[in-house]
């Protein structure tokens, strides 16, 4: 299981810090990331980290998000900064293994950033 929290209502400029815990069946050397829907939107991803610690960005939040994780807490954060109305969305958290089963979601943490 994935249990995101930090999401809620921020001004445009602002920051948040998002957290997802996994637990129950945890591969360490899982990918985490985040990912997020905007509503009328399909979900895209934000950020990834390997369990070795090599990130991935989307354009659009370089230099403005950072992924980080904890592997002795299996928790994996995501910095925000300067955020924009376009980056309210629901975000979700995400553990897998490229080309494996190993796929699961947390429930969604709400990010609303006014202008």
């Amino acid at each position: 299981q994935l249990q995101a929290s930090g999401g809620g209502l921020v001004q445009a400029g602002g920051s948040l810090r998002l957290s997802c815990a996994a637990s129950g069946r945890i591969i360490t050397r899982n990918v985490m990331g985040w990912y997020r829907q905007a509503p009328g939107e399909q979900r895209e991803l934000v950020a990834t980290i390997t369990s070795g610690g090599t990130t991935r960005y989307a354009d659009s939040v370089e230099d403005r998000f950072t992924i980080s994780r904890d592997n002795r807490r299996n928790t994996v954060y995501l910095q925000m900064e300067s955020l924009k109305p376009e980056d309210t969305a629901v975000y979700y958290c995400r553990a897998y293994l490229p080309g494996d089963t190993y796929n699961y979601w947390g429930q969604g943490t709400l990010v609303t950033v006014s202008s």
